[in-house]
């Protein structure tokens, strides 16, 4: 399952966070984010106890995806505690988005 994270819980949710979270910046009127959304779902579920797995909707919280120079959706970032370590622009498929999570992660 996923979370969301706001502009608000955002130092709570990711960069006070021990671990590897992966968020999906989004918006409702982006195809391909709507196309990416079913496929962050059956990652979350695939990945757990590996990977906290979040959405940030960037019309409702503009100040990370500003601060994090977020200009295309969706992107996808990668962080290990609270660093940011990978990013990604642009819908995959499933597989593609597990065999990039599995390669960052093992860095």
């Amino acid at each position: 399952m996923t979370l969301t994270v706001t502009d608000t819980s955002f130092s709570t949710d990711v960069k006070n966070f021990k671990g590897f979270v992966l968020i999906d910046f989004w918006a409702e009127w982006c195809g391909p984010c709507r196309q990416l959304g079913p496929i962050i779902e059956e990652v979350a579920e695939a990945m757990i106890g590996k990977v906290k797995v979040m959405k940030m909707n960037i019309d409702e919280n503009p100040e990370v995806p500003s601060q994090l120079g977020i200009r295309s959706i969706p992107t996808l970032m990668l962080f290990k505690d609270g660093q940011q370590v990978a990013t990604r622009v642009g819908s995959l498929p499933k597989t593609n988005l597990l065999e990039w999570l599995e390669s960052q992660m093992a860095a």
